[in-house]
């Protein structure tokens, strides 16, 4: 019976990404009715499970901190696209789209995600053990690139507005490169231990103990399954961000509602497969998930709307407003303050819950 179980459970996450991308060939570009809409968002969250599982697979083979690194950068760079798309699509409304996905993934990870696993983790295992070397190195170099490209532009003056002039944001995108680049390096190259999963007491968690690494083959097939899921979700948040847009204008929000809802349903799978570690107690690989997912976001979106700003018309806004940069501010703060011990109670979980909370009611009610 579990033998059934398991299997069905292997075609269901092999069936859910293929249908999704077919789903998203019929439905692209088109006005959809609200009972396509339904279907669209049973298929999406379906998607979102499988890209979980499939991250797993692909995890457990390459190991940490690959694993982590995978589903990060798979989803950033589709996020990227989906960013993209609908600048190209959005006309004046879409100038700050880049900037408040961004901030909002950074909220969303550094916030949300840490604060669930941490708080998940302390109330389980009694302590959430990390490294604080490497979740030290990942925050920093967060905090750089969040500052570098969206509080500078709120006070650069060669161009009116929260804008980079041309120079500015090609700056900006070379150092994101940069930097993201170094980190990977450091990640997986130079000081990998630093990125590993621990014990309570401090020992280096170098395999998983609890079940054998699939085979190259298997995990090869997941990578694909993973890419096919992941086009699939942001493809089909793209169908169904419209009746997002109408619904967040009905309700009398802002519009830049509509980068937070896209970000969640893109960091979705990362949460899901960060909160699965938390309850392993692999919290390390929870924050490398989430710190990960936050500086890719920045790394990678900010060099692609630089070189998209080259065709796209229109302002590319990318400087905070006040209440968000003491947001971003507080956050790093806090973040610091959480990392430096290299462990965690339910307290400091709490704490980044309530910052992620107040984003959220800030963001609806500015």
């Amino acid at each position: 019976m579990i033998v059934r179980l398991g299997s069905l459970v292997t075609r269901w996450t092999v069936v859910v990404p293929v249908i999704a991308v077919v789903l998203l060939a019929f439905t692209w570009g088109r006005d959809l009715p609200g009972a396509v809409v339904v279907l669209v968002t049973l298929v999406l969250a379906g998607s979102v499970l499988a890209a979980v599982h499939h991250a797993e697979v692909v995890a457990h083979r390459v190991g940490e901190p690959f694993g982590s690194l995978v589903l990060a950068v798979a989803v950033t760079i589709i996020e990227v696209a989906l960013i993209v798309t609908l600048m190209a699509d959005g006309g004046a409304k879409s100038s700050t789209l880049a900037r408040d996905t961004v901030f909002a993934a950074v909220m969303i990870t550094c916030n949300g995600i840490v604060g669930v696993c941490l708080l998940v983790a302390s109330l389980r295992h009694g302590l959430a053990v990390f490294n604080a070397e490497g979740t030290g190195a990942a925050l920093a170099t967060v905090a750089t690139l969040a500052t570098l490209s969206l509080v500078f532009p709120t006070f650069t003056t060669s161009k009116p507005g929260p804008e980079f002039s041309s120079a500015q944001l090609t700056f900006a995108a070379v150092a994101s490169l940069v930097l993201y680049g170094l980190f990977v390096t450091t990640q997986t190259v130079r000081h990998r231990d630093y990125f590993l999963p621990i014990t309570q007491q401090g020992k280096v968690i170098d395999a998983d103990e609890h079940a054998d690494a699939p085979s190259a083959r298997e995990a090869r097939f997941s990578l694909g399954l993973l890419g096919l899921a992941l086009v699939g979700v942001v493809g089909l948040a793209k169908g169904v961000s419209p009746t997002i847009e109408s619904g967040v204008e009905a309700a009398g929000m802002p519009h830049s509602v509509v980068g937070v809802i896209i970000a969640l349903l893109v960091l979705l799978p990362e949460t899901i497969a960060a909160l699965r570690s938390a309850r392993r107690n692999r919290v390390q690989t929870s924050l490398n998930l989430a710190l990960g997912s936050a500086m890719a976001s920045i790394g990678l979106t900010i060099p692609a709307v630089a070189l998209a700003s080259v065709w796209l018309s229109g302002p590319l806004v990318l400087g905070l407003n006040a209440t968000e940069m003491v947001l971003l501010a507080l956050t790093v703060v806090v973040s610091s303050l959480t990392v430096v011990p290299g462990r965690a109670t339910p307290l400091q979980g709490g704490v980044h819950l309530v910052l992620f909370a107040a984003y959220l009611e800030l963001a609806v009610n500015p």
